[in-house]
């Protein structure tokens, strides 16, 4: 039982005795800094049951407590809050039996459990991974080790958006400018290579409308009828027709992208269980649609269209199949949905990371699924994220203004090593050690960065705030690891002896505290899909642990055993931290 339950079930105790009532609930918090005691019995909402001064009934609690529970050794009553002193021994004896434990705060998978699908990346093949794909791939992979970590069993997905008509453009510009050129023949990323034949056909568009409108031409009908327009057109139906030239010239691009993509996740360090690739399910859920006819989730129009009726869950009548029997986007998605399932049996929910401007794209989906009936259907989310912007404003990928994810990852490597050079710490590393190092830092910064914060939110990204050594930062926490590591090296003794009782300093006990919500806080993250509880828990845990290391000596202790249990506290706080950043994908290097 957790000391929560501990204090919990002798409230409840001391309710029954004192004044013959029962309480459902206690509510507990942490004690304020200003007040002595570790935890806060709330008192007032005990009125409800027992009628009386809060203060008196919180004297009359605490007192209880003290002779009741042996962890509790004090307490003071500050108007209807009730602070409980908790005994030195009980965080002695916590940390004693948590500090050895390399999975501290991770739960094992339970047998016959079902598993979670988490989709995130999901890219067009026509232009490389952009910022935007960063804080995705991000949250994706980060919610996916957090409900990892909270004992379910996860497969990370993705979808391959490798068809339609913003493919043929850029396939189309390549065969009238690309004069046969290659990645292999130019040194450039094969995503990279494709994206500029994107930005190409843009150019050459425009310049043919202003051409057409010169000569007469409305806007309207220009846009309509430039010559290069027409080119995609004709290739996506050739495409579609399976002939063989389109189809072979698609699959050599095609390839060159996911290469270039799988270099972006590597350096990233995402990735994936499987693949899906739109030109494979583009025709699935027409057999779900004759399913939902059936049992009269769908309704047919007069024209032979395919809607769904969802005036009971207050949204708007839903198209499933045009008139001339063609799929859209919805009728895909559901048919994928429940492919999905059909190959990995052992999924009960799917989680969808995918922009907020997707938010009623989801709703209705999710909302289509249940009415078919599938049970795994209530268990599905949208992980519903905002933009991220730069100063100099929104991106644009048609107008080759895009912030691509590899030069941003190659420019904060460069600012992490300006950071580094300035502080002067690697003397005697190599290069190689060194360029390994500003990886780490850049990388962590700009993750940190992006994770921080609730994923509802849209973020301004900021390169040189994100790798400030001061704040809320994960370089600072990077620093912070570093100078644990730095504290393990130095201790030239062995510190891993049992320690006796001895009396806490305040910022030992404090660290303890923070230590023991780890586990909660790794469930919470899972719950609200939310890497920013993560983040900012570790950020506690850094100041709480700079706020000990310059109050506390740590070899210069009065006592052996007090020097052997503060290293033991900083290695354990060091694992915590370098834990709690994986989940969010951040490696810490061990030396800065």
């Amino acid at each position: 039982m957790s000391l929560h339950q501990t204090i919990s079930e002798g409230v409840k105790a001391a309710i029954q005795q004192l004044y013959s009532a029962s309480l459902e609930s206690v509510e507990l918090q942490a004690t304020r800094k200003e007040f002595e005691g570790d935890i806060t019995v709330v008192v007032f909402p005990m009125l409800r049951v027992v009628k009386g001064n809060p203060v008196q009934i919180g004297e009359n609690i605490g007192k209880y407590l003290v002779d009741a529970v042996e962890e509790i050794i004090g307490y003071n009553v500050v108007k209807g809050f009730l602070n409980l002193v908790i005994s030195d021994a009980y965080y002695l004896h916590f940390f004693t039996s948590i500090k050895d434990d390399a999975q501290y705060g991770f739960k094992t998978p339970v047998k016959g459990d079902k598993a979670v699908m988490v989709e995130y990346s999901s890219p067009n093949t026509n232009k490389p991974l952009h910022l935007g794909h960063i804080r995705n791939n991000l949250l994706g992979y980060s919610v996916a080790e957090i409900i990892k970590a909270s004992g379910k069993k996860v497969y990370k997905t993705q979808i391959i958006n490798d068809r339609g008509i913003h493919i043929c453009k850029s396939m189309v510009a390549w065969q009238k400018y690309g004069n046969g050129e290659t990645p292999e023949s130019t040194g450039l990323k094969g995503d990279k290579l494709v994206g500029n034949y994107y930005v190409k056909f843009d150019q050459c568009y425009k310049s043919e409308i202003s051409e057409l409108i010169s000569s007469g031409r409305t806007e309207e009908e220009a846009k309509k009828e430039a010559p290069i327009l027409i080119e995609a057109q004709k290739m996506l139906r050739k495409w579609e027709a399976g002939d063989e030239e389109v189809v072979t010239l698609w699959k050599m691009m095609n390839q060159w992208v996911y290469k270039g993509f799988d270099q972006t996740y590597k350096t990233l360090g995402v990735d994936f269980d499987s693949y899906y690739y739109e030109s494979n399910t583009y025709l699935l859920g027409k057999d779900n649609i004759e399913e939902g006819l059936v049992k009269g989730v769908f309704y047919k129009k007069e024209d032979g269209s395919v809607w769904c009726d969802l005036s009971e869950e207050k949204l708007d009548d839903k198209l499933i199949l045009r008139s001339d029997g063609t799929s859209v986007y919805m009728t895909q998605d559901i048919g994928t949905a429940i492919q999905r399932i059909k190959d990995n049996p052992d999924v009960g929910g799917m989680i969808y990371t995918v922009g907020n401007e997707q938010d009623h794209h989801f709703k209705v989906l999710f909302a289509i699924l249940k009415k078919l009936g599938y049970d795994w259907a209530d268990n599905l989310h949208h992980l519903s994220y905002g933009m991220v912007d730069l100063p100099s404003g929104k991106m644009k990928s048609r107008e080759g203004t895009v912030v691509d994810a590899d030069d941003l990852m190659v420019e904060m490597t460069e600012t992490a090593e300006d950071a580094s050079k300035e502080l002067g710490k690697l003397e005697g590393y190599t290069e190689e050690e060194k360029q390994e190092i500003y990886k780490t830092v850049g990388l962590g910064s700009l993750k940190y960065y992006l994770l921080k914060v609730d994923p509802k939110k849209r973020i301004l990204f900021n390169p040189e705030e994100s790798v400030d050594l001061k704040g809320n930062t994960g370089s600072f926490i990077q620093y912070t690891y570093a100078r644990t590591q730095s504290i393990i090296r130095k201790a030239d003794f062995d510190y891993n002896s049992s320690i006796p009782a001895i009396a806490l300093h305040e910022k030992e006990k404090e660290l303890i505290k923070l230590l023991e919500l780890y586990p909660e806080t790794i469930e919470n993250a899972a719950i609200e899909l939310s890497p920013a509880i993560i983040a900012n828990y570790t950020y506690d845990l850094v100041k709480s642990y700079n706020s000990f290391f310059q109050n506390v000596s740590i070899f210069g202790a009065d006592t052996d055993e007090e020097k052997h249990f503060r290293v033991q506290l900083t290695g354990f706080v060091g694992s915590i931290i370098k834990s709690a950043f994986n989940l969010l994908g951040i490696n810490v290097p061990e030396r800065m």
